[in-house]
């Protein structure tokens, strides 16, 4: 369910540029996903988190409220999801290689083989669909990438010492004293030309992907290991592409089919692979 959520994620975020600038687009959407994560957690009397629990809180809001969203929407202004998609196929792998050095997990010789596969079909599909040039987007993907995957890590880390809606509720309020500043100072320099589209991508990413998304994404990763339900975020740029297709009208390469079943392998081999 989540990587269903995530992999709406890019499609959403060029149609909320349609009408709101980067800027303007990241602060409202954490914003609202914090309106409706606050509510949740005072309508269902949460105490505030821990002492212990702050800095990994600060850790998942710079890299999954703010840092991904924010590189990620301004890599899209000059790149196609097609292209933005490499920074979701190198996730995995990075995020399995984080959980390994912060949380001291130790998967199996079988489980790295097949992800590093499953990462290298990925990434060699994406780079071949863009021609093999590297564009100025590319620094802001793999700055994404990086700060995604200690999010990841430490938001499944916590997620087993407390529910994993309340980890991105959490980290989402905490936010807000830079995301409300923000949002005023972006609304004052980007015009907004509301639409339709940019409407409802806005919605998406600020509820679905920054939210709720989220949430089964953390409670799955406390459930099976975080380097397990990592690596099913292989077939994320695959469905990516799909959405592509189905709402932004790009072209799906002939390619797809055989990369999907590539990495449907892998997925299956490290999800039996044992630690």
């Amino acid at each position: 369910m989540g990587v269903v959520a995530f992999s709406l994620t890019f499609p959403a975020t060029a149609w909320g540029l349609e009408g709101f600038g980067p800027w303007t687009l990241i602060a409202v959407r954490s914003i609202l996903a914090a309106a409706v994560a606050g509510g949740c957690l005072l309508a269902l009397r949460v105490a505030p988190p821990e002492r212990r629990h702050r800095l990994g809180l600060a850790v998942v809001g710079a890299g999954v409220v703010l840092g991904f969203p924010l590189l990620t929407t301004l890599a899209l202004q000059t790149s196609t999801t097609a292209h933005a998609a490499v920074v979701v196929g190198l996730l995995p792998l990075t995020t399995a290689l984080l959980s390994a050095l912060r949380v001291g997990t130790r998967p199996s010789r079988t489980f790295w083989i097949a992800a590093l596969a499953g990462a290298a079909a990925v990434i060699a599909f994406t780079v071949q669909q863009s021609g093999g040039a590297l564009t100025s987007a590319d620094a802001y993907l793999f700055a994404a990438l990086l700060v995604c995957a200690a999010g990841y890590t430490e938001g499944g880390r916590l997620a087993r010492e407390m529910p994993g809606w309340q980890v991105i509720g959490w980290a989402l309020v905490l936010c807000l004293p830079l995301t409300v500043p923000m949002a005023a100072v972006a609304l004052s320099y980007e015009p907004v030309h509301l639409t339709g589209h940019s409407a409802a991508g806005l919605l998406w990413v600020a509820i679905g992907s920054q939210f709720l998304g989220l949430v089964v994404w953390y409670r799955g990763m406390a459930a099976i290991g975080i380097p397990k339900a990592s690596q099913l975020q292989l077939a994320q740029p695959l469905l990516t592409l799909v959405w592509s297709v189905l709402l932004l009208g790009e072209h799906l390469p002939v390619a797809a089919p055989l990369t999907a079943a590539a990495v449907l392998v892998c997925i299956a081999v490290t999800q039996r692979a044992r630690g």
